[in-house]
């Protein structure tokens, strides 16, 4: 029997969709096919927030996020009100992706923690998770969440590359820590070891497809049925089965969004 997975954290709107016909669906069955039973389709911003939620609507086992990248400079900038009503749509069952990003933005940057607060506080006024995004910016991002009482919801670390010390402090900030295929790369030392040490009950893993594809995809498009050998390589760092990691991410990601299975 195949393990049932959970991809926390794709771009279905982005996905390289020539290999399988041009079609969507397509990709979604080849992902079915490795066991992968649910996936989330997060958004990066407002102006293609329909073709987030399109997948969602259109397939049981898919659902949405709601939000605007930090790295985003060219499209609308939501307020609290707006995201509170956007995430009302049945579909959407978390707000982000939203963070810090040091590495790609630069110059003065507190516009970028002005809209991080934002989607903060429009996730505490919903009840819904966070999913974060942090690059480069791991000391205001925690500091961020903990001012504004981000712990009272929630949500996931997404991607994290960061080390153990960082690990315990999202986790004490009632966060989950995602793994994605970079926790595959032999130069990935010290996301191995946050892998092994994170409480069991607080992992997920996704693919962030269609980028950072895992060993042994590496420089391919990246798509939601690599989430599997994610899951496979986070088992071996942990001494434990594909069976073990399948379960415990796939409890833990219905356990934060809220969305049973299908």
């Amino acid at each position: 029997m195949t393990p049932f997975l959970v991809d926390s954290h794709c771009h279905l709107d982005r996905l390289d969709l020539e290999p399988f016909e041009g079609k969507l669906a397509n990709a979604l069955q080849a992902a079915n096919d490795q066991g992968v039973g649910h996936m989330l389709c997060v958004c990066i911003d407002l102006e293609h927030l329909d073709d987030v939620l399109q997948p969602a609507r259109e397939f049981d086992f898919v659902s949405a996020s709601v939000g605007v990248h930090p790295n985003e400079t060219e499209g609308h900038e939501p307020t609290i009100e707006e995201l509170i009503k956007l995430a009302d749509d049945e579909q959407v069952v978390a707000i982000g992706e939203t963070g810090l990003d040091y590495f790609r933005s630069e110059g003065d940057l507190e516009w970028q923690r002005d809209r991080f607060r934002t989607h903060i506080a429009a996730a505490r006024e919903t009840g819904k998770p966070l999913i974060i995004h942090m690059r480069e910016a791991a000391e205001d991002t925690l500091r961020i969440l903990k001012e504004e009482k981000a712990d009272e919801v929630g949500g996931v670390m997404h991607c994290f590359t960061e080390n153990r010390e960082i690990a315990s402090c999202a986790l004490d900030l009632n966060f989950m820590i995602s793994f994605s295929g970079i926790v595959t790369f032999n130069s990935a030392k010290e996301l191995k070891e946050v892998a092994k040490m994170v409480p069991s009950d607080r992992m997920l893993v996704e693919t962030d497809s269609p980028y950072l594809a895992p060993v042994p995809f590496r420089g391919k498009s990246n798509q939601p049925a690599y989430v599997r050998q994610v899951a496979e390589h986070v088992a071996e760092l942990r001494k434990t089965n594909l069976e073990e990691i399948a379960q415990q991410t796939t409890d833990n990601y219905f356990s934060l969004f809220g969305r049973g299975r299908n």
